[in-house]
């Protein structure tokens, strides 16, 4: 790591106010996927260092809930400023910790920034919503306070955004917090809560606690004082955490798994749409739940798609992400690239053309998790690769016979998270947007925007982020009924 990277290192976890180590003094290692070199060790904590984090919040809420929402914001804004400044040594942890190229890694630092900025200031406007009433005798005061203490708990695909994405409306909305990154790439993390420290936030405010899930996270989900769990990650670990969180009917926020669905209709610019999907599907080398996975296509354009989607992928070179002609970095993990590579494997086997990439490590990259972008033809609807994320590089072309049969194929998996609609008519466009059963659906390539919510139907999920369905997540609503005093005589 470079000087720059070490001004930032932290290996130490974050409760109270102070930086603390694991009691038992266990850490873990956390790897560059680049090299498969350890570049830091971080803090095994378990249950009781857990619950300390937990009583620490919890002491913590009255001061914070209380505080106006033009205070919160305030501070808000000084750690929006304060990682901005930071944005170019973040970034650079990020790519060492996470793998994605430089350039990607600082778009994400300034977007995870915006986050504190953004909902600090909506926080302002949704708070104490007069409500009148029809009767002239009374009338209701509706608030709107905080959930209490909000455990979050994040992946490793996006190591600065989604503990922001957590972190943020909780704090504006005036509740306290304890996250669990990630202990694959935890980093990034680290040196948020080094400048939460700086901005200023009381101490329990905020709290960060590193280690596995199967200890850390199950100690959040269970505890009585911890009023909300938001998971991010695996559908099955999200289950999980739902299932914990039932006994003591705590709020549940999940964003899980995707599986989704580009649908190329007739009259698109197809090669329009087919560069834009695979740009979809590549980012962060395939390490996004909302991913663009399969490419739907109408039977008589597959010869054409194909040939567009080989090119478009050729085009992904692979290698050093600090080497600034990369557009595709590691995977996370040797895990995660075995993982990767099976699926590739298994969509062989069951039929599909391989029409560029495979299984095979990249030529030149001897170290570090390298996968090869990868693109599949004709692929069955029902195929392993159609149905189960992948999460990596590699795009399924699916293609349909009309209408009807591109959105039951896109609808026809377990998730619901994000997709995808081309057409030169836009109108069409949002009348099969208006079909999917997914959360969020891009038109004609539109951007992301976290203004909208952001989240999932079926077993992608449930609740929001993002957007002020994001910051309502962590809100109560407390109805008050007011007697006028009776006349004097």
């Amino acid at each position: 790591m470079t000087a720059v990277e070490h001004e930032l290192l932290r290996e130490q976890a974050f409760v109270d106010g102070r930086w603390v180590d694991a009691d038992a003094g266990e850490t873990f290692p956390v790897v560059n996927p680049a090299t498969g070199e350890v570049i830091a060790e971080v803090p095994r904590m378990g249950g009781e260092e857990t619950r300390r984090a937990l009583a620490a919040a919890e002491r913590a809420l009255p001061e914070w809930k209380h505080r106006t929402a033009k205070d919160r914001a305030r501070v808000l804004r000084r750690l929006a400023d304060l990682m901005l400044e930071r944005e170019d040594a973040l970034a650079r942890l990020m790519v060492v910790e996470q793998g994605k190229p430089l350039a990607e890694a600082r778009v994400e630092v300034a977007y995870a920034a915006s986050f504190y900025e953004w909902f600090g200031e909506e926080a302002k406007r949704v708070y104490g919503d007069t409500i009148p009433t029809p009767w002239p005798d009374k009338r209701i005061l509706v608030t709107k306070e905080a959930v209490g203490v909000a455990a979050g708990i994040t992946p490793w695909n996006f190591p600065a955004a989604m503990p922001t994405r957590k972190s943020a409306p909780a704090l504006a909305a005036g509740c306290t917090v304890v996250l669990k990154p990630s202990e694959v790439a935890p980093l990034n993390a680290f040196a948020l809560a080094d400048a939460i420290h700086d901005a200023g936030l009381p101490p329990g405010v905020f709290n960060l606690v590193s280690g596995h899930g199967t200890v850390v996270g199950e100690a959040m989900a269970t505890h009585p004082d911890v009023d909300m769990v938001s998971f991010t990650g695996s559908t099955r670990a999200g289950k999980r955490v739902a299932e914990l969180a039932a006994h003591s009917v705590k709020r549940v926020a999940l964003e899980l798994g995707g599986k989704s669905a580009s649908i190329v209709l007739d009259d698109a610019d197809l090669a329009a749409a087919v560069r834009g999907t695979v740009n979809a599907c590549f980012l962060n080398s395939g390490q996004t739940c909302s991913a663009h996975t399969r490419l739907l296509v109408p039977e008589s354009r597959y010869d054409e798609a194909a040939k567009l989607a080989v090119e478009a992928a050729a085009g992904f070179t692979v290698g050093d992400p600090f080497g600034g002609s990369a557009k595709l970095g590691p995977l996370i993990s040797a895990v995660q690239r075995e993982r990767v590579r099976d699926y590739i494997r298994t969509g062989i086997d069951e039929g599909a053309e391989l029409l560029i990439g495979g299984a095979e490590a990249p030529e030149g990259l001897d170290k570090g998790y390298y996968v090869k972008p990868t693109v599949f033809g004709r692929v069955d609807p029902h195929a392993t690769i159609a149905q189960e994320e992948i999460f990596g590089p590699v795009l399924a072309i699916i293609t349909y016979k009309d209408e009807d049969d591109a959105v039951r194929i896109a609808n026809d998996t377990l998730y619901g998270l994000a997709g995808g609609v081309w057409s030169k008519d836009p109108e069409h466009a949002l009348s099969v947007a208006r079909r999917l059963r997914t959360g969020q659906v891009d038109i004609n390539g539109a951007p992301f925007n976290f203004l909208a919510p952001f989240g999932g139907f079926k077993q992608s999920g449930r609740g929001r982020e993002l957007g002020r369905e994001g910051l309502e997540e962590y809100l109560e609503y407390k109805a008050i009924q007011i007697k006028p005093e009776a006349p004097s005589v």
